[in-house]
């Protein structure tokens, strides 16, 4: 008996505690097996990586292209805006000369600036195909409008004549 006593004494666990031992000894290495073989898997984390730089990068462009467009919003705005004083400022000028030129022309040449334009409306008329005639009608209704412009350019051109002429003769 004393033997059966002591052999009692040196086993600690039933079958079933045994079993269960044996049962989670035998997960505990399945998990243990399986990282193991998921860090020995170069190409998996490889891909995994190369999916997260992806994405990463895909993140960063969207991000970039975004600051871009607005960027690119806020130039054309600002282009915009300067084009719109640059044409302001323009006008009053050509208004402004416009005004100082027809104060200065006598009105013999303003007439004869207004009868040349209307010849020269009818000669290109006879000439020109559609789109032609369009845009004389259209520079001859801005030169009716605007007779002292046409006399400064006439006058222009005469003094251009002129020198051209006596430089000829100078020779």
């Amino acid at each position: 008996m004393t033997d059966d006593h002591t052999h009692a004494d040196k086993d600690p666990a039933t079958p079933d505690e045994l079993r269960a031992q044996i049962e989670t000894t035998r997960d505990e290495l399945g998990r243990t097996v399986e990282a193991l073989a998921a860090k020995a898997d170069v190409k998996a984390r490889a891909q995994d990586k190369a999916a997260e730089l992806k994405a990463e990068t895909r993140d960063k462009a969207a991000e970039v292209k975004a600051g871009a467009q607005e960027k690119a919003a806020e130039l054309k705005a600002r282009a915009h805006d300067t084009a719109v004083e640059v044409k302001a400022g323009a006008q009053e000028k050509v208004s402004a000369v416009v005004h100082a030129a027809q104060d200065r022309i006598p009105e013999p040449v303003a007439r004869k600036a207004a009868s040349l334009t209307g010849a020269l409306e009818a000669g290109i008329r006879d000439v020109t195909p559609d789109r032609g005639r369009a845009e004389a009608s259209r520079a001859a209704e801005v030169a009716r409008r605007h007779p002292a412009l046409v006399a400064a350019g006439c006058a222009v051109l005469a003094y251009g004549l002129v020198r051209r002429y006596r430089g000829r003769q100078g020779r």
